[in-house]
């Protein structure tokens, strides 16, 4: 059994983004495995950060986070990023010295080292975009950002990226595929 850390980040309880969170909690809790949700928009996490130590919110979450196996987040991508809540939460939570720390080689210059090693990431994104757009004109950025820019740093290497394309165009059928393959990558945590 593997404890599940999912950080939610739709404020529309009737989108896409809520059938992916609900199609993967289903399936996971069917394969026998816990689930610890955050849905930022109920807990009004506040984003902003201003160099202020973590607070008690940011401890909580980083407490589940330790007792996980794997941190699991759903949202949307806006303007090739996550919803502000979401990158907030990424710039608090999983920020260093606790998600990682840099260790100096000379001067300024380090490389930095992960302290979430040994759990797995997956990360669920809807787009308005079609595929082609996204591959060709703007070279995946943010799956580049999210995999290499945030979980490697923290030293997550095992990272599971599942992207679903031009949503709000899609048929209901479309859609049922993709929830198919929601409950295929739960399947295989």
């Amino acid at each position: 059994m593997k404890k599940i850390f999912i950080i939610y980040g739709h404020y529309d309880e009737n989108s896409f983004n809520a059938a992916i969170r609900d199609t993967f909690i289903k399936s996971v809790e069917k394969k026998g495995h816990s689930v610890d949700l955050i849905d930022l928009y109920k807990e009004k996490f506040d984003p902003v950060f201003s160099g202020e130590q973590p607070d008690e919110k940011v401890l909580d979450h980083r407490k589940r986070i330790d007792n996980s196996d794997a941190i699991v987040i759903i949202a949307p991508i806006w303007n090739f990023r996550m919803p502000a809540i979401v990158e907030g939460w990424i710039d608090k939570v999983l920020a260093p010295p606790w998600a990682f720390k840099f260790k100096k080689l000379f001067g300024n210059y380090g490389y930095p080292i992960g302290n979430l090693k040994g759990k797995k990431a997956v990360v669920f994104c809807t787009y308005g975009s079609p595929q082609f757009a996204v591959r060709t004109f703007f070279l995946n950025m943010p799956t580049k950002r999210l995999r290499r820019g945030v979980f490697n740093i923290c030293g997550i290497t095992d990272v599971i990226y599942r992207r679903y394309f031009a949503v709000p165009f899609v048929e209901d059928k479309k859609r049922k595929k993709f929830l198919k393959d929601v409950e295929n990558t739960a399947n295989k945590i």
